[in-house]
């Protein structure tokens, strides 16, 4: 079986994005890759993945861009200044599986002209993260809307946090997009919650 790419987008900022990319590549023993880190580079995202995944077969590979300012890409290579750009962030070689983790949205801007969309190739399996909040149906159906223009495929919508239906269910159904099911508002998450949860969803990847 040929291997795939997953790249996991969200509607927004903190929405849940780096616990996704944790519980997929957890549930596919994939690699996994963050392309554009700003800030805390200390606590990156890709730290977060690697000390909630337990197997033995997933490699992290190093971010293209690391970036000191938490800012928006655009802003934050500005500052640091650094020239960033699609044609510079070349994507790991591996005969794995790989989990790709978007920053930020899906339009978040890398320069003047490009955004975190440009990263995903029509190959790729996108999986668009969506927590409820004020806004959140509408954020949720742009970033539907936005791909579909770019006639990028949607693998399904991964919902994290607490049970909103009339949310999920409008949303399922304004869409036509297959829904991958919930991420619990949960106490907290180690090894042991990701790996339920990867078991959970391994049958929907």
């Amino acid at each position: 079986m040929k291997n795939q790419t997953y790249f996991i987008t969200g509607i927004s900022t903190e929405v849940g994005k780096t616990i996704a990319s944790a519980i997929v590549t957890q549930a596919l023993q994939a690699d996994y890759w963050k392309p554009v880190q700003a800030g805390e580079l200390h606590h990156s995202d890709s730290h977060t993945v690697q000390q909630l995944v337990s197997n033995p077969n997933t490699k992290f590979h190093a971010s293209a861009f690391n970036l000191e300012t938490p800012m928006s890409p655009h802003a934050a290579a500005k500052i640091d200044g650094v020239s960033l750009s699609v044609q510079q962030i070349k994507r790991p070689k591996t005969k794995n599986n790989l989990v790709i983790e978007g920053a930020g949205g899906l339009l978040v801007p890398l320069n003047d002209t490009q955004s975190i969309a440009d990263l995903i190739l029509p190959s790729d399996k996108v999986i668009v993260v969506s927590r409820h909040y004020l806004g959140s149906i509408n954020h949720t159906l742009l970033t539907i809307e936005a791909l579909k223009a770019r006639a990028i495929p949607i693998f399904g919508i991964l919902f994290n946090g607490d049970k909103h239906p009339t949310t999920e269910a409008i949303i399922a159904k304004m869409s036509g997009v297959s829904i991958l099911g919930r991420i619990d508002q949960e106490p907290y998450f180690d090894q042991n919650v990701v790996k339920q949860y990867a078991q959970d969803f391994k049958s929907k990847l």
